[in-house]
């Protein structure tokens, strides 16, 4: 069985907004909405869970019934971090030792099927995937301020976000270590930095320009200009 984990417990302040950002609405649709959506359509997940901010809860239970999200079968409390959110997710969640657990952020409403499936099947093969994506961009190490000698090829690099996959046995030994241990679960860690840091190999999974993180307003207008873009349908 896949089973969908969706983080969606931060409130959001670098978007500057009244409410959490995952409950903004864009053409009359909440944005967690339209990332359940594509993991609702997805043939190969077959349920869904939240770790929602504490108090929107019946909100989001009330948007998955209007909108149609059948598969959701579970919302839980997030955490300080978006480390101890997961973790309350991911010992919530009643599964199966090789249960593929498929990790990603809320604010991430672009993932596209193809993105899904290939990161559900590198997770069935090797035990985990991570999607990644080339990195395009000059990466020099900072000496001062104001100067450097130092770069580092961007051919050795690879951005990754989510979704990340992993098989639900993994996830519980891993977060239990971590937890006990205080080994990678600091505020910019994540599931796959801490799997590192557990001694654990990834593996790479397909990755897409479009699936951005909304964290800003800017990001924000992005995002309806790539719906702009599918309701035009005017380029090939």
């Amino acid at each position: 069985m896949n089973i969908a984990l969706i983080i969606a417990g931060g409130v959001g302040n670098r978007m500057g907004q009244d409410i959490p950002k995952q409950f903004i609405n864009v053409y009359d649709k909440p944005v967690i909405i339209y990332t359940l959506e594509a993991f609702q359509k997805h043939p190969n997940i077959n349920e869904i869970y939240v770790v929602c901010l504490e108090g929107w809860h019946d909100i989001l239970r009330a948007y998955a019934k209007q909108f149609e999200i059948t598969k959701l079968k579970g919302v839980f409390n997030g955490g300080a971090s978006a480390q101890e959110s997961i973790r309350n997710g991911i010992m919530e969640i009643k599964a199966s030792d090789d249960d593929i657990i498929v990790i990603h952020d809320g604010v991430r409403p672009l993932v596209d099927d193809f993105v899904l499936s290939d990161v559900i099947a590198k997770a069935q093969e090797f035990g985990n995937a991570v999607t990644s994506m080339p990195y395009n961009e000059q990466i020099f190490v900072k000496q001062t301020e104001e100067t450097t000698e130092k770069y580092i090829p961007r051919d050795t690099l690879r951005r990754v976000s989510t979704p990340q996959a992993y098989k639900y046995s993994k996830l519980i030994w891993a977060y239990k270590k971590a937890f006990e241990e205080n080994i990678g679960i600091g505020n910019s860690s994540y599931t796959n930095t801490m799997m590192v840091d557990l001694g654990e190999t990834l593996y790479f999974a397909a990755g897409s320009d479009r699936n951005i993180k909304l964290t800003t307003k800017d990001n924000l207008e992005i995002f309806k200009a790539y719906l702009k873009m599918e309701k035009d349908g005017w380029l090939k």
